[in-house]
């Protein structure tokens, strides 16, 4: 990555200033320029002598996160103070200095040579001399010179000079461009100095600079804090979470072996931090973080990070470098939507200062901009594309974390249902016309439905949309005659709800044949629909026996397999009995729901069937498991994400009923968890549980409850806190012993306990199975006479229906 990178509209850091050398005195004047690369991030922290958040009207708003999207380029760390330009040999050479050769300069000579030639014969002969003048090509020192010397000295002077003019442009462009870097620098330091005057009491801002690994007190101390125990300056060498209770603390080990805790006034400013410091640490260590450990006396001994780990671990110090890029950039922005409030859904409201976040803003650091410079759009649509991606994602694995939620509350329910004194023998009941969908247990596939629409001989001719319509336009003259029906069952016993229509139009028709029944339309039997909700199961019973009575002739099925204790339930745990009757030679449907399992969603039961259907999320015995296979970065980022969901409601302010935040607080300790972050899982974790035990629906001994603590188990033993999680283990453990209990009492109120001799079963080995079958048998007696009884007290109507 060369020059700056662009940077986010809403949301940059002013780029570090050079620090002073520690003797206070200007240094020589450096005869190299080197670049460094990092990420600078301002953000506010807790003053320790100060309790957080303070009292109101005491500063309770405060600096959030401020990253640069920038990786700082050509920014000399140890660029002087004062008004001096510091500059090169190259800068500081003069053109005389530089000369090459002079301008070769010629001159034509004339020289004389004299000629001699003889003539007459041997006896006779005579010479005469005769002097001849010509002239040739001297150069300064009077040597002759060539057409072709003279030739080449001109070309070589001539390219000399272009060169000479070429490196006196570049001295002053780059001296223009280091007098500028000063001046933006100067202006950069006296915006800070003005804007962390007015940081409340209480409040530290700190600085940290992932080029030279630094974090530093960028603001003045409060009245009362502790000068002894003030972190100004770390060279960091180790960073994790901190067992801070509010979920905001960071570690910092220093390289002289110091340690520090720090702890953000936000929690996206901690987990933002910490990933930052977690890359920057995994990189090469580049020459300002050498000058800054040397200037720190310290030790280079960084302890490894987890980005030095797995597939990370063989990244290039150049896509690391891209990766922190794209990740400061994310949390910058997604910092800003929630600053601005303009996260979709967010509730907005409040003063400026108190959108976008709990805490809100006092003061927020923007991107410093020179006249000239501008942002890259193309930058920005590029982050806000990849939010958007990272966001689905996210919407994603909560609406996972969602559906196995409620299928563990419909699987409890179930359980904690079957032990009504009438169960048995509704489940010893066989329905009409039901083999059922669980195919391991003689269940069909579907398109071995036993029960359809009327073929009719015009059918032959029609296509599947034709067809489709014409069993609309049949079901709507089945409707009147299916609302009396309904009428009439629930004013007899009194239902919960009752709901009627609307039927189902052709196109849907046409999707539910071509996924359940190979295209075959006439195998829908739901175009004409009702649906009632019953108290419990011996309202269904009721139920039951007064359809039979009333309008048996007209039955066709009844399915009882989901509430089989030896079937599957449906797609995401529910159940429910189906009734299908033929009215007007229509094949129409009543669903009757059990109200404990009806409350859980309400209305949103099909769509949470449908989601769990679609995406198969009864593979999955943990929600958690979605993030298998996730690399390092998009779980980062997905904590981002996680971060904007619960912006509006910090944990400390959490309560029990805040359902849509627990979720997402919920959904988040899984990516703690696998992102190792186990100190935040274990704090979020216990103030998850706190609020369900306060919760009056929900309590100590619920099964949510305990499925936190086996999670917060497990972040115990990440962290080796034997004792705490051996605690949490014994509470799991006694909750598994009080649910056996349970069911031993409640079969203890139908028939007597029997025990079976290991020696009896040896001599008679099919003993077992013939007093199993004769404990059933008993089973369901108990069960009808519990079921007569309850007939009697409550629906004594019975006895005289027709």
């Amino acid at each position: 990555m060369s020059g700056e990178s662009p940077q986010d509209a809403s949301s940059l850091a002013n780029s570090k200033p050079a620090p002073n050398v520690s003797d206070g005195k200007s240094p020589t004047i450096s005869t190299t320029y080197r670049a460094s690369t990092g990420t600078i991030l301002e953000a506010a922290f807790v003053d320790p002598a100060y309790s957080w958040p303070p009292a109101e009207g005491q500063g309770k708003n405060a600096i959030e996160l401020q990253a640069s999207t920038a990786l700082i380029k050509n920014v000399a760390p140890n660029e002087v103070d004062d008004d001096e330009i510091s500059l090169t040999p190259s800068l500081m050479s003069s053109d005389d200095e530089t000369a090459s050769k002079a301008r070769p300069r010629f001159r034509t000579q004339r020289v004389s040579k004299s000629e001699s030639s003889k003539r007459g014969f041997l006896c006779c002969k005579s010479s005469d001399e005769q002097v001849i003048q010509h002239e040739i090509r001297v150069d300064e020192n009077g040597e002759e010179v060539t057409d072709e010397e003279a030739m080449r000295r001109q070309q070589e002077y001539t390219a000399s000079r272009a060169s000479r003019k070429e490196s006196k442009a570049a001295r002053k462009k780059e001296r223009e461009a280091r007098i500028a870097a000063k001046k933006k620098k100067k202006r950069r330091e006296a915006r800070a100095k003005e804007r962390y005057k007015r940081v409340p009491e209480g409040i530290l801002v700190y600085r940290l600079d992932t080029s030279d690994r630094t974090v530093t007190l960028v603001s003045g101390p409060s009245s009362n804090t502790n000068l002894n125990n003030l972190l100004r300056s770390m060279v960091v060498v180790h960073a994790k979470p901190s067992n801070d209770k509010s979920r905001k603390g960071i570690m910092l080990t220093g390289s002289n072996g110091e340690s520090h805790e720090l702890v953000a006034c936000e929690q996206r400013t901690a987990i933002a931090w910490l990933e930052s410091m977690d890359m920057m640490l995994a990189g090469t260590m580049g020459d300002a973080a050498k000058d800054a450990l040397k200037e720190s006396g310290g030790s280079a001994n960084a302890r490894n990070s987890a980005w030095a780990t797995g597939a990370e671990g063989r990244l290039s110090q150049t896509e690391r470098e891209e990766i922190e890029e794209r990740y400061v950039n994310l949390a910058a922005y997604s910092n800003n939507l929630i600053r601005a409030g303009a996260l979709p859904g967010a509730t907005g409201g409040g003063s400026k200062k108190q959108q976008g976040g709990a805490g809100g803003i006092y003061y927020t650091v923007t991107q410093v901009r020179d006249d000239g410079e501008d942002y890259d759009e193309e930058t920005l649509e590029s982050i806000a594309k990849r939010r958007a991606v990272i966001k689905d994602s996210w919407d994603f694995f909560r609406m996972v974390c969602s559906l196995l939620r409620d299928k563990r509350k419909y699987d409890e329910i179930f359980r904690r249902m079957q032990l009504d004194p009438v169960y048995p023998y509704l489940n010893s009941m066989t329905g009409l016309n039901d083999p059922g969908d669980d195919v391991a247990m003689g269940g069909n596939m579907g398109e071995d439905k036993p029960l359809s629409q009327v073929h009719r001989d015009q059918y032959d001719d029609m296509s599947n949309g034709q067809i489709a319509q014409d069993l609309v336009k049949r079901a709507e003259v089945a409707l009147p005659s299916l609302v009396e029906i309904c009428k009439a069952l629930a004013g007899s016993l009194g239902m919960e709800e009752v709901g009627v229509g609307p039927v189902k139009d052709a196109s849907a028709a046409i999707r539910k044949a071509e996924k359940k029944y190979e295209g075959d339309v006439l195998k829908v039997t739901d175009y004409c629909r009702a649906l009632l909700v019953v108290k419990d199961f011996a309202t269904l019973l009721a139920l039951l026996e007064l359809a039979r009575d009333s309008f048996g002739p007209l039955i066709r099925r009844v399915k009882l397999s989901s509430i089989k204790s030896d079937r599957a339930a449906k797609p995401g745990g529910y159940r429910d009995c189906i009734i299908n009757l033929e009215l007007k030679e229509h094949i129409c449907e009543i669903q009757i729901h059990l109200w404990p399992m009806w409350v859980v969603c309400g209305v949103d039961g099909f769509r949470h069937y449908r989601h769990c259907l679609e995406y198969s999320t009864d593979t999955f015995g943990d929600p958690y498991e979605a993030l298998a296979g996730l690399d390092r970065k998009t779980m980062a980022e997905l904590i981002v994400m996680a971060e904007e969901a619960v912006a509006e409601m910090p944990l400390e302010t959490l309560e029990w009923y805040h359902e849509k935040f627990i979720l997402d607080y919920f959904a988040e300790v899984g990516l703690f968890l696998h992102h190792g972050l186990n100190e935040w899982a274990e704090t979020t974790i216990r103030a998850l549980i706190k609020l369900r035990c306060q919760s009056p629906d929900i309590g100590p001994d619920h099964h949510e409850t305990i499925t936190l603590y086996k999670y917060l188990e497990k972040a115990l033993r990440a962290q080796k806190k034997k004792a705490e999680a051996d605690q949490a283990a014994d509470k799991i453990f006694k909750y598994e012993q009080m649910k056996s209990t349970e069911k031993e009492q409640a079969d203890k109120s139908l028939w007597n306990q029997w025990i079976m001799e290991p020696f009896e079963s040896i001599m008679d080995p099919n003993r077992k199975e013939r007093e199993e079958e004769e404990r059933i048998k008993k089973e369901v007696r108990a069960s009808k006479k519990a079921w007569r009884k309850i007939r009697e007290e409550r629906f004594k109507f019975l006895d005289g229906a027709d």
